[in-house]
């Protein structure tokens, strides 16, 4: 299966593209570059894999949460090559994907995610790896550092995200867990989750394409006379 992934969500830009088992993967932190940065990212993945835009069978994107701007801009462009190559879109969880890259780097069972969301709030979601894969054991969501502590509880959990740094409520809770260096989404990981979702018939249209803010104050437009 030929899957492409793009996320510029955080400060990072990446994309990555797999072949059945081969996966090329572009991963850079490039703050306020993302729209110079993400089309000859896509360009030199594509060329580096020698597969045409149509040779696809499906594309992914971080639909959010994460900056507003940073989500925009992998909406639009996915959006547009979604439309133009005819394809299918699959909208990942920026979240569900440093979920994902935790358990298949480390041994944890349960991993919490924190993305610094300004405001004094952070995009939060806690994951459990279970033998049916991936479940989200807290949904995600946009909260105040306070409420994040207070949903994790006792719980045993590995940390992953720019949260935790952040606000001294997090802090606190990393004193009894093993920290690992997984800040960012990175599209390579979200690589295998588009997969389930081709799979579960989970994607959608280039019209249905929409991002997920968590916050109630922006809004998006689909391509014109497709709203």
């Amino acid at each position: 299966m030929k899957i492409l992934a793009i996320d510029t969500a955080t400060e990072a830009c990446s994309v990555a593209l797999s072949d059945d088992d081969k996966v090329i993967a572009r991963f850079e932190l490039c703050p306020q570059q993302h729209s110079q940065r993400l089309l000859p990212m896509v360009d030199e993945i594509l060329k580096d894999a020698g597969i045409s835009l149509k040779a696809l069978d499906v594309l992914a994107f971080g639909r959010g949460p994460g900056s507003f701007t940073g989500v925009r801009i992998a909406t639009g462009m996915v959006q547009g090559l979604a439309f133009g190559a005819n394809l299918p879109v699959a909208g990942i969880s920026t979240l569900a994907a440093m979920a994902q890259q935790c358990f298949r780097q480390t041994d944890t069972k349960t991993c919490a995610c924190a993305i610094d969301a300004r405001m004094g709030e952070v995009y939060f979601a806690i994951y459990q790896q279970r033998d049916n894969g991936m479940a989200e054991l807290v949904s995600e969501q946009v909260c105040s550092p306070e409420k994040a502590a207070e949903l994790l509880g006792d719980l045993s959990f590995t940390p992953v995200g720019t949260g935790w740094q952040a606000y001294p409520a997090l802090q606190e809770k990393l004193a009894a867990t093993t920290v690992v260096d997984i800040l960012y989404p990175a599209a390579e990981f979200m690589l295998e989750l588009a997969e389930n979702a081709l799979a579960n018939n989970s994607v959608m249209a280039a019209d249905k394409v929409s991002p997920v803010y968590l916050r109630d104050k922006v809004t998006w437009k689909k391509l014109p006379g497709r709203e």
